[in-house]
């Protein structure tokens, strides 16, 4: 069981993976302390080029921009501005540095007001320093971000991890470091206890160096910094052996998931007293941003009837005129976690061509469209009635578009098609949404069309907010002006 294996050196594409790397968090604290001083340097320098004008209250603006700084330094802890996340992205520094910048900016105008201290203090030295300093921060975030992420690529602040365990839940965890190109490790070696005929020679290009002797003398000589240990969670006393060696070396040692774990690795963990528990699905829109968005829907959906009560009027008017039957068209759609509700529109179709349940898709010159109804779908007119529906709170005004349960895609019901198309059902449906504005709307004649418009939805599902509400909003309007795959 413990044959040994010939020794191999630490394999490494660039030779660092021998030397210890740079802890990252180093260069976040050096990142830190420069953004701090940066500002400082920038409202002292002020003071000095404008001390003519300041006369006696240099001491004052001094003290501002010594609590200035230190403002900006808390601010910017809590918000995030030195995570990992934003060590590597600008966009994501950009964002977080200048809304700790501005945040202390207003804390001490929120001070100076209080302790009546405003006065004392130049209005124009203030608004050069919080233009200034808001530069150079994202001067400074950017060049630091491109500088970590050279450093990163050079394997700087790569630990070298030794993996436990060359089955398949070893393979999973070394792909997944393979691919996650943020991660700061370097695989040196993969080990296991199995016999000699039963190992691989390397794992998705990493090499198998030996057993746990190997990998604790490796540990003792300096070459290793961290061990993840990928053995099946069910083999509990192999795993405690195991453990139980490693615990008595100089290094850090981290369990990898379990195999079922890798299906859910982006789901967020959380602590149910001392246990962890991970989320696998949420309610996506819940709490302030669920009343957010029905605030939304209420005042945007008041202040549109308000402004086109006169078109739907004349549509209705028209409808009349161009042919018999009901002006509006009342057909069971489902809804919010798959309850149906009636949906308005304005009747597009000859009467006696309607259909309530075995519904088929309006296709390019059918037959049932009236000419009216023709010009209304084109302009998609035909859906205004469904602002009703977000009043009554059947519907919002963005989210995934609602189809009749019958409704089919190359003549497959859509609930065939993709097993988990109830997720669309997770927020309320909406008159406008992500996949019309991108393109998808109109017949799903095909099975590929009902796959792309269902991405779209989860996508904006997973990633709602009151701005991406809005852009669709705007979006719309351009996608009304020039309709496309609308018959």
């Amino acid at each position: 069981m413990n044959s040994e294996r010939p020794l191999l050196p630490p394999v490494s594409d660039d030779g660092l993976a021998s030397r210890k790397g740079v802890p990252l968090g180093i260069a976040i604290m050096l990142g830190r302390i420069f953004e701090f001083v940066v500002l400082a340097v920038i409202g002292y320098g002020l003071i000095v080029f404008n001390a003519d004008t300041l006369g006696g209250t240099v001491e004052n603006h001094s003290r501002v921009v010594l609590f200035g700084s230190l403002a900006f330094a808390v601010f910017a802890e809590s918000l995030g501005a030195y995570d990992i996340d934003a060590q590597f992205s600008v966009r994501k520094g950009w964002n977080r540095v200048f809304m700790a910048w501005m945040m202390a900016a207003l804390f001490l105008v929120t001070m100076g007001y209080l302790l009546k201290a405003s006065e004392q203090v130049s209005r124009g030295w203030a608004l050069s320093w919080v233009v200034a300093g808001a530069v150079f921060l994202c001067v400074t975030r950017a060049v630091g971000v491109i500088g970590i992420r050279r450093l990163k690529n050079r394997g700087t602040f790569n630990e070298r991890v030794a993996i436990f365990g060359t089955g398949e839940q070893g393979l999973r965890f070394a792909r997944y470091v393979q691919t996650h190109d943020r991660l700061t490790m370097s695989l040196i070696g993969m080990f296991d206890d199995r016999t000699p005929e039963r190992m691989p020679t390397e794992v998705s290009g990493v090499p198998v160096l030996g057993n746990l002797t190997t990998l604790i003398t490796m540990i003792r000589d300096g070459l290793v910094d961290q061990v993840v240990v990928a053995l099946p969670w069910a083999a509990e006393r192999r795993l405690q052996d195991v453990v139980s060696r490693l615990a008595l070396t100089p290094v850090k040692v981290r369990l990898a998931p379990d195999l079922a774990s890798f299906t859910f690795a982006r789901r967020p963990v959380v602590i149910l007293g001392d246990m962890p528990v991970m989320t696998l699905f949420d309610r996506p829109i819940t709490g302030v941003s669920a009343v957010l968005k029905n605030l939304e829907d209420k005042l945007l959906t008041i202040i549109i009837l308000l402004l086109i009560w006169p078109v739907l009027l004349a549509v209705a008017i028209a409808i009349r005129l161009d042919s018999s039957g009901p002006i509006l068209f009342r057909q069971p759609r489902e809804g919010f976690n798959n309850r149906t509700f009636l949906c308005f529109k304005f009747r597009s179709m000859y009467h006696n061509q309607l259909e309530y349940k075995n519904v088929n898709q309006a296709t390019k010159d059918d037959p049932r469209v009236t000419r009216v109804g023709r010009f209304l779908r084109k302009s998609s007119l035909d859906e205004l009635p469904q602002l009703f529906n977000v009043l009554f709170g059947d519907m919002s005004l963005v989210g995934p578009r609602p189809h009749a349960p019958s409704t089919r895609a190359g003549g497959r019901l859509f609930t065939e098609v993709v097993q988990s198309y109830a997720a669309r059902h997770k927020v309320k449906p909406g008159i406008t949404g992500w996949a019309q504005v991108c393109g998808w709307r109109g017949e799903t004649d095909t099975e590929d069309k009902l796959v792309r418009r269902f991405e779209h939805d989860l996508y904006y599902i997973e990633n709602w907010s009151i701005w991406l509400d809005f852009y669709i909003l705007i979006r719309t309007v351009g996608a009304v002006l020039l309709p496309k795959n609308a018959f």
